[in-house]
């Protein structure tokens, strides 16, 4: 059994389908970079036949990436992968994942298929894929309600066809560890060409369990796990990347395997998918978690002072906590500026998109004397850089809001060519502000969620405002970043709206639930 463990990471494709968390192409990109830059072994990019939006993302990110494989997924349909094909042509080294449901229920109900026609169809998807490259992975969706002799079948007929891969999905989260181990064992054991393939495993996390699924899976021979940056997901999310590398580093004694990831580059990594998707990290939250380190007991705090190892399993530079310090100032000029946004994986496409950064940048240093990552990082998500064509834009804002008063805000937005200036009272400012920017776009969007998170610590740290649209089944978030509040707020309303009259309906029936 190789003791290489293969992570495969799917934030830019599973991840991507949390409600919500719809990404750009250029945030696609930038993310992948960063996986990259941690050595992430495959990156599923998207699912082409999805839109033509996916189809650009999943293209944008094979000519991009060059020390990772770029994947791309595909139903067992003829033009799913050739449209999966033709998107990962640029790339220096591309997989075509292809799937189709395999569990009694998926297949009376939703394929309305019988087994034997499934099995012919798997055959038939694996030997197209062929045909654009020699890495093929298959996926029986569905598998951990699947029955184990129709399993070791139709794995054994896709392998027979070139197959390398085989991941194992537990779809919907139903497994449970002992019980997920002894399935991969299984397969592995009954299987009589199980070794001319990888066992890999694509867990969900509906009852918690998507980690240690994963886990038992490895401890039973599974050697790629399908996860992705903080959980991210459909419904409760994937097992968490960081979570299942750092166990496996960090229990040699238990597991006869490791991954080549570079670890340090973790938390870079969360805190960018976090700001681009706006889902916030718990606090709580393993690995990459604010409090993760942290030691609030005196007993705790007394043990770490005289051994680290009487509470800490990890270190937190391992991770990369110690990468975050405070490397801009007020004086910083723009090629110091330049250097460290494409360290942060942010490039600019135009010195123009550059200009508009750095003079954010130094307007951000005259109001806040520390600037730090997360901070430079805000400058480019929260402004909305990477959104092509915006619609409307923040010209100006007032507010007032004071004690038995009813709250009102003035603000001027440029909508295309022109400039529109509205005036509207709210419960709070925040509201007004709202209110004041309906009355120009009009957008009979209906808000889902608004939250506020202090980007750093201190008083004159950036506030980060995660507001989430709804219209007609699109739901988008849109991210701000100021110091004020309010204006925080403003921006991240905006940005949303903007990404809503970007986001195109996709298309695929199976929404791709590996």
């Amino acid at each position: 059994m190789s003791d290489k463990l293969i992570i495969f990471d799917t934030t830019l494709r599973d991840g991507e389908q949390s409600p919500g968390a719809s990404m750009t192409k250029d945030e696609k990109v930038r993310i992948a970079k960063s996986l990259e830059r941690m050595r992430v072994d495959i990156i599923e990019a998207g699912f082409p036949i999805a839109s033509q939006g996916d189809f650009a993302a999943v293209k944008a990110v094979a000519q991009e990436i060059k020390d990772s494989v770029v994947c791309g997924l595909a139903r067992a349909l003829d033009k799913d992968i050739d449209i999966a094909g033709e998107a990962l042509k640029p790339a220096q080294q591309g997989r075509i994942h292809t799937f189709i449901a395999t569990s009694p229920i998926h297949m009376k109900m939703k394929l309305r298929m019988q087994p034997n026609q499934v099995v012919e169809q798997a055959i038939r998807a694996v030997k197209r894929a062929r045909k654009f490259t020699d890495n093929v992975e298959f996926s029986p969706e569905d598998a951990g309600r699947s029955e184990l002799d129709f399993l070791c079948r139709i794995i054994e007929a896709v392998i027979d066809e070139g197959a390398s891969t085989i991941n194992i999905p537990d779809t919907v989260g139903y497994n449970v560890p002992d019980q997920f181990g002894r399935l991969i064992k299984n397969l592995i054991e009954k299987i009589p060409n199980a070794d001319k393939a990888i066992f890999s495993v694509h867990c969900h996390n509906d009852l918690g369990l998507a980690v240690a699924n994963s886990l038992s899976a490895v401890m039973n021979g599974a050697r790629q796990v399908e996860c992705t940056i903080n959980g991210l997901g459909e419904r409760a999310g994937n097992a968490s990347l960081e979570e299942v590398v750092m166990a496996v580093k960090t229990r040699k004694d238990v597991f006869a395997c490791a991954s080549t990831l570079d670890t340090t580059q973790i938390v870079a990594s969360s805190r960018l998918v976090s700001s681009i998707t706006g889902f916030a990290i718990q606090p709580n939250k393993a690995i990459v978690g604010a409090n993760a380190f942290a030691h609030e007991s005196g007993i705790h705090q007394d043990g770490v002072l005289k051994n680290r190892e009487t509470y800490e399993i990890m270190l937190a530079e391992d991770v990369g906590w110690t990468a975050n310090k405070m490397v801009l100032g007020k004086h910083s000029g723009r090629n110091a500026f330049r250097s460290r946004m494409k360290e942060l994986s942010i490039e600019f496409k135009s010195e123009e998109e550059l200009n508009s950064a750095f003079f954010r940048f130094k307007s951000l240093a005259d109001r806040k004397h520390d600037i730090f990552d997360e901070d430079l990082q805000a400058l480019v998500t929260g402004a909305g850089l990477e959104t092509d064509n915006e619609e409307v834009k923040l010209i100006a804002l007032k507010v007032c809001s004071e004690t038995g008063e009813v709250p009102k805000a003035a603000i001027t937005l440029r909508v295309n060519a022109g400039e529109h200036s509205a005036e509207a009272t709210g419960g709070g400012p925040v509201d007004a502000s709202f209110k004041a920017i309906e009355c120009i776009v009009k957008s009979a969007t209906k808000l889902q969620l608004y939250s506020v998170n202090a980007i750093t610590s201190g008083t004159d740290a950036q506030g980060e405002v995660t507001v989430r649209l709804e219209k007609s089944g699109r739901v988008v978030n849109g991210q701000g970043a100021d110091t004020d509040i309010v204006i925080a707020s403003a921006k991240a309303y905006i940005n949303a709206l903007n990404k809503l009259s970007q986001v195109e309906k996709k298309s695929h029936p199976q929404r791709g639930d590996v």
